[in-house]
């Protein structure tokens, strides 16, 4: 009976929702990311594309990104398995937590239930996740594998909430730092945090989120009202 109470006091005190992109939003993968790209095109060929230039897609399923920066669509696959056969050794040695990150899950944790909804695969996420010590805190990750449509469409947040449950009325929050992140909160009906410590145009942000804030601690502190 107890061990029954306290749950329930757990479930009423986390009676929120907080949806969190990965990279941009909770870990800085550039440096990774980089250096796969460049990995990529060393073995498929081509000149690499300007750093900026790659970095202000990232946030879009990959295969997409070598399109957009001029790889025939025919060809991209192989990009992508050339950059992820790099990318796997070298992802959690070469990716940080932006700052203020492991707190700020943490205050989360204590008043939301926490999912992560990214277009990197489940299975990366997860590895960096856990080796920060963090993916504890989360109910729910859905990555690119996991769904059919990406951001913006909103079908990765909807199956994340209907994994956790929920229930219409629930103070929810999709936070990101594309505007992605923020059209995927709009069709899912839900509220969305624009974070400016990202890869994300900050005027899109501005324009579209219903808030905006420099990282996710000042996310956290809107949704808990800290």
């Amino acid at each position: 009976m107890a061990q029954t109470i306290y749950q329930l006091k757990e479930d009423q005190l986390r009676s929120k929702i907080m949806l969190f992109d990965l990279d941009g939003t909770l870990i800085d993968s550039t440096e990774a990311i980089l250096e796969s790209f460049a990995k990529a095109y060393a073995k498929c060929g081509g000149d690499v594309p300007a750093d900026e230039n790659i970095k202000k897609l990232i946030g879009l399923p990959l295969e997409l990104m070598f399109v957009k920066l001029g790889v025939d669509e025919a060809n991209a696959m192989a990009y992508v398995t050339a950059y992820k056969e790099h990318y796997r050794t070298i992802h959690t040695q070469k990716t940080t937590l932006l700052p203020n990150v492991q707190e700020a899950i943490t205050i989360a944790h204590k008043c939301a239930r926490l999912g992560v909804v990214t277009t990197k695969t489940s299975k990366y996420s997860r590895e960096l996740l856990e080796h920060f010590d963090l993916m504890k805190y989360f109910d729910v990750l859905i990555g690119s594998e996991d769904v059919t449509h990406f951001k913006p469409h909103p079908e990765p947040i909807l199956k994340a909430l209907d994994l956790l449950g929920y229930s219409y009325g629930t103070v929810t929050y999709m936070i990101g730092d594309t505007i992605s992140d923020i059209l995927a909160a709009q069709e899912a009906d839900i509220a969305s945090i624009g974070v400016l410590c990202g890869y994300g145009d900050a005027d899109e942000l501005e324009e579209d989120a219903d808030f905006v804030t420099n990282d996710v601690m000042g996310a956290v502190k809107i949704v808990g009202d800290i």
